[in-house]
């Protein structure tokens, strides 16, 4: 396999283990002459968990492997000796999974922090030993109980990312560019749309500041009616979900024939169509290629039609840049308080 899959959705089917068999044993030993029921329970199945971990960044292991289980339980020995339990599965999953029953559609679990962690399917108890049957006037029971199946659940995997600010724009705008100015992601970047095919990372360290790591996402470039699944849009508009600030980046040069205005309310609908509480957060506009000599025309436009004043940078030649980030760590700080 060439480069890096990335796979935000995949299909599992777990199971968790069997419970073991409960013992039917009686003593047998010397100079005990009678020597009662002494089966000892089976133990429990291993569960299967979901947790969440911040070095896996993709639903990748599921794609490669649909189907999982855990250890069944030890049986039941003499001596009322318990079955060893079996031993939990823990799979990994990115912060930010949404785990979904495939039958009923019910959403079971949403793991969003480092070590958040869900019981998807329980391990079957284990079978009771023949012991639990001794009564005063039942001296030899043979009673015994096999141990319960596991549970089986078939889940719908969906990867959110979780960040701190989510960049958007139209493909060629600049955001891949721009996220490898300001963190230490390095995305392809090339001259021609939906050159970012899955959404990148990044990590901001505000310089010369105690406060922590920013994360950044660059959300694969939008088009018109990518609500309703056009271009890449509609796979990864939910990526901005999770989002407390929006940064649009418009291509204030109009390289592409397309007027900026045009774009930044394009932009503006389409996340709105999907879902319209995203336009309530805070947000931030770049107004990028601003080395080019077209750009000037253009944000004078801009401000008039929008009634928004951008902050004017050039991810290229790094103009701006330092503002930007500014504004982008002081606005996500006020976010999550």
């Amino acid at each position: 396999m060439k480069g890096h899959l990335f796979i935000e959705t995949a299909r599992a089917s777990l199971m968790a283990g069997k419970g073991g068999n409960g013992c039917r044993s009686f003593r047998r030993e010397k100079y005990v002459p009678r020597g009662g029921p002494d089966g000892g329970d089976g133990g429990r199945g291993g569960h299967v968990i979901l947790r969440a971990d911040n070095n896996v960044d993709s639903l990748l292991a599921f794609y490669y492997r649909p189907e999982w289980r855990a250890q069944d339980g030890g049986h039941g020995r003499g001596k009322k000796m318990h079955g060893r339990n079996g031993a939990d599965l823990i799979l990994k999953v990115p912060c930010g999974t949404v785990a979904t029953d495939f039958t009923t559609g019910e959403q079971i679990a949403d793991l969003v922090k480092e070590n958040d962690e869900f019981i998807v399917a329980r391990g079957g108890k284990g079978g009771l030993g023949n012991c639990h049957w001794l009564t005063s006037t039942h001296r030899a029971p043979m009673e015994h109980t096999p141990g319960e199946e596991g549970e089986t659940r078939k889940v719908k995997l969906d990867l959110k990312i979780v960040a701190d600010i989510g960049l958007v724009g139209f493909p060629n705008a600049g955001k891949s560019t721009l996220i490898s100015v300001i963190s230490h992601a390095h995305p392809k970047i090339a001259p021609y749309p939906f050159t970012t095919r899955y959404p990148v990372l990044g990590a901001m360290k505000p310089e010369g500041q105690s406060g922590g790591i920013i994360k950044v996402v660059d959300i694969p470039g939008l088009i018109k009616n990518a609500h309703t699944g056009a271009g890449l849009g509609y796979e990864f508009l939910r990526h901005i979900e999770r989002t407390l600030v929006l940064v649009f980046i418009v291509d204030m040069a109009g390289m592409d024939g397309r007027n900026p205005s045009d774009d930044y309310l394009t932009l503006r609908d389409e996340i709105g169509r999907y879902n319209a509480s995203l336009l309530k957060r805070p947000f931030i506009v770049a107004a990028n290629k601003m080395d080019l000599p077209e750009s000037a025309a253009f944000l004078k436009e801009f401000i008039k039609r929008t009634r928004c004043k951008p902050i004017p940078i050039s991810a290229l030649t790094g103009d701006g840049i330092a503002e930007l980030k500014e504004a982008m760590i002081r606005l996500a700080d006020a976010s999550a308080e």
